[in-house]
């Protein structure tokens, strides 16, 4: 028995000194349940909101008013004509343009009706049927308590127009992220494992002493991939279109450039990855827990960025789906040209730049 105890304490110093161990006994349930526990969540809040108020009335000032006082929402623009709606929704910030009809107070009195619009971005449909029930509840609450005072009962009707997603189809939302996750998980995993495989086996030793050059070597194992994940892309696109109905209002070829480049930067995420890794094992494990869960989590793809802690909302501005994930929303579901998403583009090109300086500055020429 002494000597079975023995060994069970050696056990567990054996667990307790390995770091790696302890990482994945305590370390990541901590950080997927801190992470899940302020990401998941159907509350909204900080939607930026336009008001076309073409009464500028008492009853929609205090509409308004009531509307931003409530904590969910965050005033962005006054546009004065409906027309302009659509370039604010096409800019990306907007979420929601609240429109009060000319003569609202008046024929409110008057007839004992009015009616407010409620257009709202549909290109992310969860959220965008969250926003239209939470100004409908408040405006329902300003009814009741403006009917608790009046002789007569009054009624402000809500029209809802959902732009982009009128089907309010989830779809819609899963096929861009669908896209990023996987051209990001195939790229980069992919490419890290290939380049790990061949330091772990010893072969990559035998292709330093050939004649072909380090950036060659890196370059004939990255075209491979570059070319398959293409056609994962357009396969995606494809399917995403023909089978769920998925459209394609923008350019095509700018689609598919833009998605060239998301797979450049992948495929340069995953060099750098192999620079770092010196088994498979490693390189999978980095791939899976650096880029899987924060591309599902704090990308955009299902959980909204503003509804998550501020400290979550400034790490997502160094994810590259985040940015991916706007661009395809914009070019398929928007229509909208290269002027909607030239920040974006420049960003993920940035990135791609860094890491491949990063990966030229890590690689090394000699195994040691």
């Amino acid at each position: 028995m002494k000597q079975f105890l023995g060994f069970v304490r050696k056990e567990f110093l054996h667990i307790f000194r390995d770091t790696r161990t302890m990482l994945v006994l305590f370390g990541i349930p901590v950080a997927q349940l801190l992470i899940f526990g302020y990401v998941v969540s159907t509350d909204i809040k900080d939607i930026r909101i336009a008001v076309c108020d073409r009464s500028k009335d008492e009853v929609t000032r205090r509409i308004t008013e009531k509307i931003l006082s409530s904590g969910y929402f965050i005033p962005e623009k006054n546009p004065d004509d409906l027309r302009e709606a659509e370039d604010i929704f096409r800019e990306g910030n907007v979420r929601v343009v609240i429109v009060f009809e000319p003569g609202f107070a008046k024929k409110l009195e008057r007839e004992g009706t009015a009616d407010v619009q409620v257009l709202t971005d549909a290109s992310d449909a969860s959220t965008a049927s969250l926003i239209v029930n939470y100004i409908t509840g408040i405006i329902g609450n300003y009814m009741a308590e403006a009917n608790s005072q009046a002789g007569t009962p009054l009624t402000i009707g809500a029209e809802v127009r959902m732009a982009y997603n009128e089907g309010l189809k989830s779809v819609f939302m899963f096929v861009p992220g669908t896209m990023a996750l996987n051209l990001m998980l195939v790229s980069a995993m992919m490419t890290s494992i290939s380049i790990a495989r061949e330091k772990e086996t010893g072969t990559m030793e035998v292709l330093l002493v050939s004649p072909l050059k380090p950036v060659q070597i890196v370059i004939g194992k990255v075209i491979p991939y570059v070319a398959l994940s293409f056609i994962n892309a357009a396969t995606i696109i494809a399917l995403g279109s023909v089978i769920f109905g998925m459209p394609v209002r923008g350019s095509l070829v700018l689609l598919l450039a833009e998605s060239l480049l998301f797979i450049c930067l992948a495929l340069s995420l995953g060099i750098l990855i192999s620079t770092m890794a010196k088994t498979q094992q490693v390189a999978m494990f980095i791939s899976m827990f650096a880029l899987m869960l924060p591309t599902i989590l704090l990308s955009g793809f299902i959980f909204p960025i503003e509804n998550m802690p501020v400290a979550l909302q400034w790490f997502s501005h160094i994810m590259p789906p985040k940015y991916f994930i706007i661009i395809i929303k914009n070019i398929m579901l928007k229509g909208t040209g290269f002027i909607y998403v030239w920040k974006e583009t420049v960003i993920l090109a940035g990135m791609t730049a860094v890491f491949i300086a990063l990966s030229v500055a890590k690689f090394k020429i000699r195994l040691t």
